[in-house]
């Protein structure tokens, strides 16, 4: 064997055990995979009281969360904060037509459920407002005790929000039961539950600390 074959023999093995060692101290990368972000929220919403339907609430935010608690936390507040509004423009409608009908206490209870929900839906927006500030507070170095205050900020309006959409649903204990009571009941019973679902995973941030 010449003389340049032999160098070439011996310097293939060196230059790759030099790419190999290089990998290992500067690893390329990786995007994580729409499957592995799928199951980070499963797993995050393990912690809520209703993880099938925190999952399938959120699971279609999968590429925008990836592995990011805070993330998943704002969005779920974005998913509840939908609901709410929804909600509320339903009751609104619904409450003009009961206003023609025979059930006063029907009618009373729509009324103080729609003003429910409109407390709800702007505690919720408050609560995406400064989750959104919080995550740019993180992203830009911002103090602990910043990050402390602001989400206090959002469990108490969440914890509010819920406390609101809970007491519309005892404004209907005196109404007689009827196929509105129970549409209404179970249109609310959804949205609450989204609502702590929401409140589980922001409640799990604090928990965690500054992301």
């Amino acid at each position: 064997m010449n003389t340049k074959c032999m160098s070439t023999h011996f310097l293939l093995p060196q230059l790759f055990l030099t790419f190999l060692f290089f990998l290992l101290l500067h690893p390329i990368p990786t995007v994580g995979s729409p499957s592995n972000d799928a199951e980070f929220i499963r797993t995050s919403c393990g912690a809520t009281l209703y993880p099938d339907l925190c999952y399938t609430s959120l699971s279609p935010f999968a590429s925008a969360v990836q592995d990011n608690p805070a993330q998943l936390a704002k969005v779920a507040i974005g998913v509840s904060l939908a609901r709410a509004r929804s909600m509320a423009a339903y009751v609104s409608n619904i409450s003009r037509q009961a206003d023609y009908g025979a059930d006063s206490r029907a009618a009373s209870a729509l009324h103080d459920c729609f003003s429910n929900f409109g407390d709800a839906v702007d505690e919720i927006r408050g609560s995406l407002k400064q989750m959104r500030q919080l995550i740019s507070t993180a992203a830009s170095g911002g103090g602990s005790s910043l990050f402390r205050f602001q989400m206090s900020n959002v469990q108490t309006w969440m914890s509010a929000a819920l406390t609101d959409e809970e007491t519309c649903t005892d404004g209907f204990d005196d109404v007689e039961d009827g196929p509105l009571k129970t549409d209404v009941l179970n249109r609310v019973e959804n949205v609450k539950k989204v609502t702590s679902n929401a409140l589980a995973l922001v409640n799990r941030v604090a928990e965690k600390g500054a992301p």
